[in-house]
């Protein structure tokens, strides 16, 4: 974002400072990744819906074209042990990277509930009930996330939302996404590219819950290393998506799972650019906000459980402990601890160690 508001803001001067910041927390209360929203707002702001098409596409072909070439590296029928290991050794650290992205949002959000205590105490509360979706409930955690956030509004609105009724996710898929075909692909993605509230790591559970366990398109130890390809590339954690896709059904899944993704934000700019003002302004979406938005950080620090159970060799957990000390203490760059990460990982390989 900061590189974004210095081409946007100081240097071309589209924006003044004051539209961008309006823009970035509008952003904010959008469901989908909101990195990728505000660079599509922006170009929309310049060219309209042409400029927001071609600026979108700008801000998100690098990064998938990045990460479907690397899941040709890593995926491929046969990957050279060294990958293997560089695989294994970042794939070891993601953890890390979640748990760091969720303690940087924590005091910015705190900092912004009011005084009282009773504000206080469900703001803790919905961090811990969507850590502990995220840890356990995998693809059913928005279902968390929108509880959050529902359940704030009708506290500040003093509506009642208890009759209604939020069914499991799984139920509101059509009948053919059950076979993990192409079907199954574009609901993952579809849901991904819409429901990443407050970070790319939210998503995490959801996808791994899909790739993983229920449509078997690729193994633990594969899911981590996409999220860390998702990570080592520029662009948006979503851009993980292309990865998966890429393991279900080679290139065209990983092309056509980044457009189902990715198509959400466009379509949020296109229908919504135009009433930004209005949509920071609403009362009712500052309290969905508020409560969504401290589920989605404990959602960000829950994906650690499962990211961290996917981990099967002991050398792993050594590397997992020291990137979270890199990140934590040493506050070191997440792409340069998952590149040493990697580093470990093909000196394990090439000495004999254990893979996944």
């Amino acid at each position: 974002m900061i590189l974004l508001r210095r081409l946007v803001v100081e240097r071309r001067r589209w924006l003044d400072a004051r539209e961008f910041e309006d823009a970035n927390a509008a952003c904010g209360l959008l469901p989908g990744p909101a990195s990728t929203q505000l660079a599509i707002f922006c170009a929309y702001r310049v060219g309209g819906p042409l400029g927001a098409l071609v600026g979108g596409l700008g801000f998100i072909l690098p990064a998938v074209a990045l990460v479907l070439a690397l899941s040709f590296l890593f995926f491929g029928h046969a990957p050279p042990l060294w990958v293997r290991g560089a695989g294994a050794g970042a794939g070891a650290a993601v953890a890390a990277v979640a748990l760091g992205a969720a303690c940087a949002l924590v005091v910015p959000s705190y900092e912004r509930v009011r005084a009282g205590g009773a504000e206080r105490l469900r703001w803790a509360a919905y961090i811990v009930a969507a850590a502990a979706g995220a840890a356990f409930l995998g693809p059913y955690l928005v279902l968390v996330l929108l509880a959050c956030g529902l359940a704030e509004l009708a506290l500040v609105r003093g509506s009642a939302f208890a009759g209604a009724h939020v069914g499991p996710l799984a139920a509101l898929a059509p009948a053919a996404v059950a076979t993990g075909g192409i079907g199954a692909l574009c609901w993952t993605a579809l849901k991904v590219g819409a429901l990443s509230y407050g970070g790319g790591f939210v998503i995490v559970p959801l996808m791994q819950g899909d790739a993983v366990h229920t449509y078997h398109w690729m193994t633990d130890a594969d899911f981590v290393n996409a999220v860390a390809l998702g990570q080592v590339t520029p662009g948006p954690v979503v851009a993980t998506i292309a990865a998966v896709g890429y393991a279900a059904h080679g290139l065209t899944g990983g092309l056509l799972a980044a457009a189902v993704a990715f198509a959400p934000s466009f379509s949020f700019i296109l229908l919504a650019g135009g009433r930004f003002a209005r949509l920071r302004a609403s009362e009712s979406a500052q309290a969905f906000l508020a409560g969504a938005g401290p589920a989605a950080i404990g959602a960000i620090a829950g994906a650690c459980v499962p990211l961290t159970g996917a981990l099967s060799q002991p050398w792993q957990y050594p590397v997992l402990a020291a990137a979270a000390a890199a990140l934590l203490v040493l506050r070191r760059s997440a792409v340069a601890v998952l590149v040493c990460a990697g580093a470990v990982g093909v000196v394990v390989a090439l000495a004999g160690g254990p893979l996944p």
